[in-house]
């Protein structure tokens, strides 16, 4: 694209400065396009994740009656992992 460019720009005004002006231009613009769109679809593939998993948890919930868990049991799960995880690093250090 670029050789096609710096080429039609060059018959069209003879002039070496304008082509590597105009090629750099284009350049430029190429990246912008690419970093923009690989961006996007960063973008759309975070939020498709999103609504599957969204979408999974509100269908799991629904097909098995039951309301997602508290905060609190949450926590509670949490801090229990934790203390466990805690006593069998201590456990392995020891003798």
């Amino acid at each position: 694209m670029l050789c096609s460019t710096a080429l039609t720009v060059y018959f069209a005004s003879h002039s070496i400065g304008t082509v590597v002006v105009t090629t750099l231009t284009c350049s430029l613009l190429l990246q912008l396009a690419y970093f923009t769109s690989v961006l996007f679809l960063i973008w759309r593939s975070g939020c498709v994740s999103q609504a599957g998993q969204r979408a999974e948890h509100f269908g799991t919930c629904k097909e098995v009656g039951s309301q997602p868990p508290d905060l609190d049991e949450v926590t509670n799960e949490s801090a229990d992992l934790l203390q466990r995880d805690q006593m069998l690093a201590i456990s392995l250090l020891l003798p």
